[in-house]
């Protein structure tokens, strides 16, 4: 059996090794879930975007802002279509009269996607 024993001296930089490489891990897991709530996000609106052609569908990236040794910050955008964005997902007036009504399909993505980070980074926690 090998020996685990440590000096009183060493146990805080024990303890601290063990906390940094739990912190590390827990940031690596974070990370990951943070780029698949992006991905869902995005898949979700090109799923319940209103479709014409399709172009404003296929218009929706993902793009990582940006991104530290502990923290990530990505965007869901329309790369070529973000005027419409607005006016698709809240309506409005016609030029002639009257009002399109709007078809509400961002707000809804982006609500599934924070409860889906939550429940992955919890997981991942109670897992780690």
């Amino acid at each position: 059996m090998a020996n685990n024993s440590i000096s009183p001296d060493q146990l805080a930089a024990a303890v601290m090794e063990g906390l940094k490489e739990y912190a590390d891990l827990a940031t690596d897991d974070m990370k990951k879930a943070v780029k698949k709530a992006g991905t869902s996000v995005k898949k979700e609106i090109q799923q319940n975007a209103p479709s014409d052609t399709g172009a404003y569908a296929k218009s929706w990236a993902v793009k990582t802002e940006k991104e530290t040794w502990d923290s990530i910050q990505l965007i869901v955008h329309s790369k070529n279509r973000y005027q419409l964005a607005h006016l698709l997902e809240h309506g409005h007036a016609k030029r002639g009269g009257g009002r399109v009504a709007g078809k509400v399909h961002i707000a809804p993505a982006e609500e599934k996607a924070v409860r889906q980070l939550e429940e992955e980074i919890e997981r991942s926690l109670q897992n780690g």
